[in-house]
Order: structure tokens, then C-alpha cells, then sequence
């Protein structure tokens, strides 16, 4: 295996290109009593359009199709997944997001048993017409769950109104209405295009020996023919004004939640630019916001603001946007606050706070390393952002105060602004039919 290292970090990780295309990534870890593994296939729930070739036809799956797939990965013909892992000792589990498909587990004894086990069931779809029909019930009371959760719905209605056409704005398991129309017939479609080993990876890490983990995955892993095209995802034009400046909505909640977000317009980067802006946002935004600023006990003073209250940046190539978010009983009054900090920030925004909060934010990395979860669930993000996480800190210490400045300036506008609300429900609760 190729071995990559970072002098300034002082890791290393090692890399193997195997024969069927399949990037397996060895992050060691010495003297760790648990070993972690994470297969992810670059396929979230942002990707159902696209092309399989450039010049080819455009293909649209229903929203949900990459949630539902997850979900039927877990399913044998001979036993239930979640068993043959308990019975390995191991605690196994998956998750879809916007951009990725991850499945992971965790074992102290028995990893290379759970390791085969692992890229076997992510490579082996068991898909009947039968299986499918029934998994819809489930997906569908999932679905209505987090619609009747006050936080869940706040959040997707700020993604509403932010954006008029990405699919960011939809709900990763799609709605009922989309996910009666998945067929076998798509699922498949769906595995073909996105699980084909080039279009995935897998990290390892651990106390482990090498050898045998690269022995491990290689004799797991089925024959694939070489692809010479790599799907290609379609999005519709993304204007650069938000969809909605302000939504509402009533639930049943204690206090009235808020989500304001701003929408990121700079995009396009990948690699070490694009990990930059990730960073110089999210030292704004704790900078700004977090709980040793200056602003937070000023607002915590007024009782506007309580321990909820917190802000984070998240962005990929083709979207991003900042999210202040908590519970207030003022939600409107706190939002023009928040936007009015952004136009005179100079009182809490100095080379002296910056120097404190990256001094904070270069200790928190280096502590995340006493953590697998934290190794491999990162080097699994950035790597489908072109970045390696060994190298995140030299990027970290590149930023300097005029990056900061330069970003206030140009992502954290009020025009590029949406405020949602969920109010408390007193008997007003709006109509609710065009979420089914």
C-alpha cells in the first residue's frame, strides 16, 4: 500500500487502488483497543438526476430512491445484517445524507470477519418486488416522524427558502408521495450507476495488520468490469436570491424555534480552497456565536438567547449555507440583531478573537484523533471534497485575519437571508397537506 504522510500532523495513512476499483484507505491507529470501518459510496440524496454518460439520457429517480436503497442493503436472503454482525460482536450501522451513502461499523474483537461481511453486503443487493413494496410502509412512517418534529421541520423550511431548485431543499427520504413510486426496477438502476467500486471508498482504522486488511477487502470484494464514465449529476439553475425571505409554521412546542440561515454564493471550489472557506466560515460564525463571545452574553443577557442557541457553516461544490439556530421567545427581534452584528462586527470580530478561537479550533482537531469515529468519518467527508484529513491542519494554519474579513464581506449578507419559525401551536396550526 502507498503510504502518505503529514510532517506537521505527524500521521500517516496508507492507500490501495484495488484491481475492481474499490480506494481502501488504512488509517492506523496504535495501541486502540476499537477498530472502526466505513464503506461510502459518493451518492446522497441530492443525486437523483444525472447521466450516465455526458452526451447520454437524462435519467430521474424519485426523491428518496438513495435513503430507501440504504435502507434495503440491510436485507439477506438468508438473515438479517444487524444479526450476523451482533452475533461478530460488532455494532454495525448506515446513513444517507445530501452527498454520500455510508455504511460503518465498530468492533474491538472480530474485525476482519465483520470487515468481509461488510463489503459483502454493500456489494451484494438482495431486491425483490415483494421486499420493496413492504419497505415503503416503513420509510413512510419515517417520514411522517420527522414531519411532526418541530427541529426537523424548522430546518428544512429555512432549506426551502433559501433555495428555489437544488435538491438540498428536499427532505433526504424524500416524501410519501415519491417514495410510492420506487421500483425494484429503480433501486437497481440506482445501485448500478452509484455503487460500482470506482464510485466508492473505504476506510480503515485502527491497531490492525495491514497486510491482512488489504487481503481482507481484496478477496471480499466481487469482479467489476472498469467503467470509462463516472456519472454525472444534473442540477437545475440555482438563482443566487433566496426562494423565500421569511416562513412560518406552528407546531407543538414548548418555545418558538428559529433557523437563519444565509446562502452561500461562492461556490465551485474543491480541495484545499474549498476546505479553507469551510474553515474561515465556521471561525466567523464562532467567533460570533459561541458561547465565550462577547455577542452570546449579550443576547444570553437580554434573554434572548438560551444553551441552545449555536451556529455552524456546511457546504460542498454546488451549495452551502450558515445556520444560526436555537429557541427564543423573540425570533424576529433576534434575527435583525444577528444580521445588524454582521454589518458592524468590528466590536466583536479583532486579530485578538481570531487568534483565541483558531488557537481553539487547532486543539479541538488534534483532540478529535483520540477518536476512530472522528478519523474515519472525516477523512470519509473530505476525501469526496478531493482533501485528506492529515492535511486539514495545514490548511488550518494558513488562514489569517484578512481571510476572515474578506469572507464577512462577502457571504454574510442580509439579502441572502431566510428566517424560519416554528411557533408554538395555540389552535392555529397552518395547513399542512402540501408536505404528504
Amino acid at each position: 500500500m502507498k503510504r502518505i504522510s503529514n510532517a506537521t500532523l505527524n500521521e500517516e495513512i496508507y492507500f490501495e487502488n484495488l484491481e475492481n476499483g474499490i480506494k481502501l484507505f488504512y488509517f492506523p491507529k496504535k495501541d486502540f483497543t476499537k477498530k472502526y470501518a466505513i464503506f461510502t459510496t459518493n451518492y446522497g440524496s441530492i443525486h437523483n438526476r444525472f447521466k450516465v454518460k455526458e452526451d447520454g439520457e437524462l435519467i430521474t429517480l424519485p426523491e428518496g430512491i438513495a435513503h430507501f436503497l440504504e435502507h434495503k442493503l440491510f436485507e439477506d436472503e438468508e438473515d438479517d445484517i444487524f444479526t450476523k454482525f451482533a452475533h461478530n460482536g460488532a455494532f454495525v450501522n448506515a446513513f444517507t445524507n445530501f452527498n454520500q451513502t455510508s455504511y460503518l461499523f465498530y468492533s474491538t474483537d472480530n474485525f476482519y470477519e465483520n470487515l468481509d461481511l461488510l463489503v459483502n453486503f454493500v456489494q451484494n443487493p438482495y431486491l425483490t418486488d415483494e421486499n420493496v413494496e413492504k419497505e415503503k410502509g416503513i420509510i413512510a412512517q419515517e417520514i411522517e416522524m420527522y414531519l411532526d418534529n418541530p427541529k426537523w421541520r424548522v430546518f428544512f423550511n429555512c432549506l426551502k427558502g433559501l433555495y428555489h431548485n437544488h435538491p438540498v431543499r428536499t427532505d433526504i427520504a424524500g416524501t410519501v408521495g415519491s417514495i410510492k413510486e420506487i421500483t425494484k426496477e429503480d433501486l437497481l438502476r440506482a445501485y448500478n450507476t452509484f455503487y460500482h467500486p470506482s464510485n466508492m471508498v473505504l476506510f480503515v482504522v485502527g491497531d490492525l495488520d495491514m497486510n491482512r486488511v488489504l487481503e481482507t477487502v481484496r478477496n471480499a470484494g466481487k469482479e467489476y468490469e472498469p467503467v470509462d464514465d463516472t456519472p454525472v449529476v444534473v442540477f437545475d439553475n440555482e438563482p443566487t436570491t433566496v426562494n423565500e425571505r421569511l416562513i412560518e409554521d406552528y407546531m407543538s412546542t414548548s418555545k418558538p424555534l428559529f433557523y437563519l440561515g444565509i446562502k452561500d454564493n461562492d461556490l465551485g471550489q474543491r480541495g484545499e480552497e474549498a476546505i479553507k472557506k469551510d474553515i474561515t466560515t465556521n471561525i466567523i460564525l464562532d467567533m460570533l456565536f459561541s458561547d465565550s463571545s462577547d455577542f452570546y452574553h449579550k443576547l444570553y443577557d437580554q434573554g434572548l438567547i438560551d444553551k441552545s442557541f449555536g451556529a455552524y457553516y456546511t457546504g460542498k461544490e454546488n451549495y452551502g449555507h450558515s445556520f444560526i439556530i436555537g429557541q427564543t421567545h423573540d425570533p424576529k427581534l433576534l434575527s435583525a440583531l444577528i444580521l445588524d452584528v454582521f454589518k458592524d462586527y468590528n466590536q466583536f470580530i479583532n486579530e485578538d478573537n481570531f487568534s483565541r478561537i483558531k488557537k481553539k479550533e487547532i486543539g479541538q482537531f488534534l483532540m478529535g484523533f483520540n477518536s476512530i469515529e472522528f478519523i474515519a468519518n472525516n477523512l470519509t467527508d473530505l476525501y469526496f471534497q478531493d482533501f485528506l484529513l492529515i492535511d486539514y491542519l495545514d490548511v488550518l494554519n494558513s488562514i489569517e485575519f484578512g481571510d476572515v474579513e474578506d469572507r464577512l464581506g462577502s457571504h454574510f449578507k442580509e439579502e441572502f437571508s431566510t428566517l424560519s419559525i416554528i411557533w408554538p401551536n395555540n389552535g392555529n396550526d397552518l395547513n399542512r397537506e402540501g408536505d404528504k
